[in-house]
C-alpha cells in the first residue's frame, strides 16, 4: 500500500518538531489576534475621550502619582475595579477607560494584597491618610501594609516637574506652556506626604 504521508505542505508533525516554524506561527497568530482586538480601541470614544469633568493631573497629584509609583504602592494596590457585584458594592461604580486617558502608565490590575484605591478620593480626610502613611496601623490594627514615615521629613523634587509635564505633553497630555512653567513653583516647599495625599484625594471622584 502506498504511503500518503509523505506529500508537501505543512502538517502538525512538520509544525511541532520544528521550534522555528511553531515560533513563526504562534507569533503570527498574536499579531493578527492583537490587530483585530486591539487597534479597534484606539478608534472608540469610549476608550479615548476623558470622561466629563476629568483633569490632567495638576503638578502636585502628579508629583505625587510619582512618589506612589516609585514607593511600589502598585504592587498591593489596584486601580481597576471590575464590573462584578461583589466589587461594586465594596468600591463603587466600576472603572471606565475614560478615566484613565491621562494616566502613563495606568495602574490597573486586579492582584491585592489591599484595597482597590481606585474609589478612594474624598473617602477619607487628609489627616486620616498622613497618619495612614506614617503609620497603617494606628487607624487599621491588623494591616501589613509598611510605614512610610519618610514621606512627611522628603520634600518633593520641584526642579524636576517641567520636564516630567513637557514629556507626558509629548504623548498626548493637555498641559499648557504657562501649567508647565508653574510647576516647580507650585510643589516647591511641598512635602512628599502632601504630594501622596493630593494625588489620591482625586482618583475615581469624576464617576459616581
Amino acid at each position: 500500500m502506498a504511503n500518503n504521508n509523505s506529500g508537501g505542505g505543512l502538517s502538525h508533525e512538520k509544525i511541532e518538531t520544528s521550534n522555528f516554524l511553531m515560533i513563526v506561527l504562534i507569533l503570527l497568530v498574536l499579531l493578527v489576534g492583537g490587530l483585530v482586538e486591539i487597534v479597534p480601541l484606539f478608534f472608540q470614544k469610549s476608550t479615548t475621550e476623558p470622561v466629563k469633568g476629568i483633569q490632567p493631573y495638576t503638578a502636585l497629584q502628579l508629583a505625587g502619582r510619582d512618589i506612589y509609583t516609585r514607593e511600589g504602592c502598585y504592587n498591593c494596590h489596584s486601580q481597576m475595579i471590575r464590573p462584578f457585584r461583589a466589587e461594586t458594592l465594596r468600591y463603587g461604580h466600576y472603572s471606565v477607560a475614560g478615566e484613565f486617558v491621562y494616566d502613563h502608565p495606568f495602574q490597573w490590575g486586579s492582584k491585592r494584597t489591599g484595597p482597590d484605591l481606585h474609589r478612594v478620593g474624598g473617602k477619607y480626610s487628609d489627616q486620616w491618610h498622613r497618619d495612614h502613611l506614617n503609620n497603617p496601623r494606628d487607624l487599621v490594627p491588623e494591616s501589613n501594609m509598611p510605614a512610610y514615615p519618610w514621606l512627611l521629613k522628603d520634600m518633593v523634587d520641584a526642579a524636576s516637574m517641567p520636564a516630567h509635564m513637557k514629556a507626558l505633553r509629548a504623548v498626548g497630555v493637555p498641559y499648557t506652556d504657562d501649567q508647565i512653567a508653574k510647576s516647580s513653583e507650585e510643589v516647591k516647599g511641598k512635602t512628599e506626604v502632601e504630594a501622596v495625599i493630593a494625588y489620591l484625594q482625586v482618583l475615581g471622584i469624576h464617576v459616581k
